[in-house]
């Protein structure tokens, strides 16, 4: 069987994740993002009413159009987890393919919010939800399969797909990092990760996600981010100005921390802007996690607003919001407080935690040191970076290639800098660079079989 990989999107930057691999005549599209680092640079660009040629052309979605070169038909488009550069692009170019998209619950929930916001183009796809665990047969031929394996990510109910062929498997490993002791949901299964590798034809080709691959050693825990964030709250507990906390909003295991620890120091939680109201409120609907029953989400901005006003009436020092901006994006709550823009005000000494790190692109690094200068003008003290990674670090990928020893490695989610880390340590490991291991660029054809 012809086995065939087109590299889309997300190989030569963080973010607009696109890749297919065509196996036979049947193609499973991984992923559909949005690089939102272009997006941001415009002031109030809105992209629900733009046309995705428009948005190709930016480079803020994948240029899909490379898609006409493989022949065959897709049968599905597999989101691997909740995040925008991974699934922003969805609703834009969805519709030009007759498959459904198929996803993890959580996921496939905030698919279903980016399809009902879009205002170009209506989705006629079908949504269908598999667990982590589970297969499903792709294509009429009966040779080819589908499976999640169970991965932790800094959101929840993130996967990684395997794609089963009769020339081995295509396992897609973006976004993951080696979390035994997570503080929502399962561990990552590595098990099952050991047995792919080794049953029937083994793994054709591994996919990896290279965000951390310059770094060394391993990804910590999230236990160990959810410490980190205790002791710096309990440190301020006596502090009887105002607290303010920003964090990923999709990384609903942090918020949850973040309530519980304000709680803990006597101060009242409200969660602050649309994406913290939209995450937190799908993961308490679904089950996924359980908040107190007097916590406050609110998401349109006049709502938003009229919470400072009560804070600030009955006073900074009872309450703890926790609020979009962490990346310094300029229409997040955070930066609008920076610019005094909100009814809550900002003394000297208040505190505001940075549960996040920055993304490692220029706009993101740019945007967050301007948020916090202007956070310092009004007084604030940073507190920064209280946060552990989603990706893996060297040692997290050396542990990969060993459990799924793949015939071909493909390294994805950065740009050539960014790819050099993961080139070495594969090399160490006996692949060779144009052999078999493969570094490559938006828009190429790789043909394994």
């Amino acid at each position: 069987m012809e086995i065939e990989i087109a590299t889309i999107g997300g190989y030569e930057e963080v973010g607009r994740q696109m890749t297919a691999v065509r196996a036979g005549t049947d193609i499973v599209i991984f992923d559909m993002g949005l690089n939102l680092s272009k997006v941001l640079i415009h002031d109030n660009l809105r992209t629900e009413g733009m046309h995705s040629l428009d948005l190709i052309d930016m480079g803020a979605i994948p240029d899909d159009r490379i898609m006409s070169d493989l022949e065959g038909d897709v049968k599905a488009i597999v989101p691997t987890h909740g995040h925008l550069d991974h699934i922003g692009a969805i609703s834009k170019l969805a519709h030009r393919y007759d498959a459904p998209v198929v996803a993890s619950p959580f996921t496939i929930e905030l698919v279903k919010g980016e399809l009902a916001d879009e205002q170009k183009f209506d989705s006629g796809n079908d949504l269908v939800k598999m667990d982590a665990g589970e297969t499903m047969s792709i294509g009429d031929s009966g040779k080819v399969e589908l499976e999640f394996v169970n991965v932790t990510h800094s959101i929840i109910d993130a996967i990684n797909p395997v794609l089963h062929t009769p020339e081995g498997a295509i396992v897609y490993g973006l976004d993951k990092r080696m979390d035994h002791t997570p503080v929502i949901g399962d561990p990552i299964d590595m098990k099952r990760f050991r047995e792919i590798g080794r049953e029937g034809e083994g793994v054709l080709c591994y996919i990896e996600d290279c965000t951390n691959a310059n770094k060394k050693g391993r990804t910590q825990s999230e236990r160990v981010a959810r410490e980190h964030l205790r002791d710096v709250l309990y440190s301020v507990e006596d502090y009887d100005g105002g607290i303010v906390a920003t964090t990923f909003s999709s990384h609903i295991a942090r918020v949850k921390s973040l309530v519980e620890f304000a709680k803990d120091i006597g101060r009242q939680p409200v969660l602050l802007g649309r994406s913290m109201e939209q995450y937190s409120g799908t993961a308490e609907r679904m089950g996924f996690a359980e908040f107190p029953d007097d916590l406050g989400m609110f998401g349109h901005r006049n709502s938003v607003d009229r919470t400072f006003e009560r804070i600030m009436n009955e006073g900074k020092e009872d309450y703890l919001p926790v609020v979009t901006g962490h990346q310094g994006e300029p229409r997040a709550m955070l930066t609008r407080m920076g610019r005094g823009e909100t009814p809550y005000e900002l003394d000297d000494g208040d505190k505001v935690v940075f549960s996040a790190g920055i993304i490692p692109e220029p706009t993101n690094e740019g945007q967050r040191y301007q948020a916090e200068k202007l956070l310092g003008m009004q007084g604030a003290r940073i507190y920064s970076d209280i946060h552990v990674s989603g990706h893996l670090r060297q040692e997290g990928h050396y542990e990969m290639l060993d459990a799924l020893q793949p015939q071909h490695v493909i390294p994805a989610h950065q740009n050539m800098k960014g790819f050099s880390g993961y080139v070495d340590l594969a090399s160490n490991q006996g692949y060779k660079l144009g052999r078999d291991l493969h570094v490559t660029c938006n828009g190429n054809l790789i043909q394994l079989v």
